[in-house]
């Protein structure tokens, strides 16, 4: 059965070491039968969230903010499985990924039973050097109903653009993104 497959990615550089997993996820993905998106995060405006509160009225009419996260939102709540990618940075994810994380706010609990992966590149050779991310990613997931937590990509000692090509987790990711 196909999928709508949502890909998240929050580097901050097209091309970039994270962004260019992505790609490779999609292609497993899509070679799968998915029906696969990928959002560059960087190319959209996403304001960080105000705590405004008016998403949390009784009479709820969205966000106050008029901005890119609206339609970004939406494509999450249809989706059947998110991708959050993102480069560690101080051992935890990019304040891009956390901005869109934040403001969710307005919708999250129609965030229901999906499949969540993580795609994560760090300069530090040590996997546990990601923990912190992984523990913001559950931190979210928690915060849903029916989230799973289906597949973890730790790629470490890759720093500079393209460092990632001449790696194996080029492969894991086309291959995670054909198990979705």
């Amino acid at each position: 059965m196909s999928k709508k497959v949502l890909i998240l990615s929050s580097s901050p550089r097209k091309g970039g070491n994270s962004d260019v997993l992505c790609d490779e996820f999609l292609k497993g993905a899509k070679d799968a039968g998915n029906h696969v998106e990928k959002i560059f995060l960087r190319d959209k405006k996403i304001n960080y969230c105000s705590g405004c509160g008016l998403c949390n009225t009784n009479d709820y009419s969205g966000c106050s903010q008029k901005d890119d996260m609206a339609e970004i939102l939406d494509k999450m709540i249809e989706s059947d499985v998110i991708v959050f990618a993102t480069p560690i940075y101080f051992y935890t994810i990019c304040g891009q990924l956390k901005t869109l994380i934040d403001r969710c706010c307005a919708k999250y609990t129609k965030i229901n039973n999906k499949d969540f992966y993580y795609i994560m590149t760090a300069a530090d050779m040590n996997p546990q050097s990601m923990d912190r991310a992984i523990i913001e990613f559950e931190g979210f997931l928690a915060c849903l109903s029916g989230a799973n937590e289906k597949g973890i990509l730790r790629a470490t000692g890759v720093w500079q653009k393209g460092e990632i090509n001449a790696t194996r987790y080029m492969k894991d990711a086309y291959i995670m993104g054909k198990n979705v």
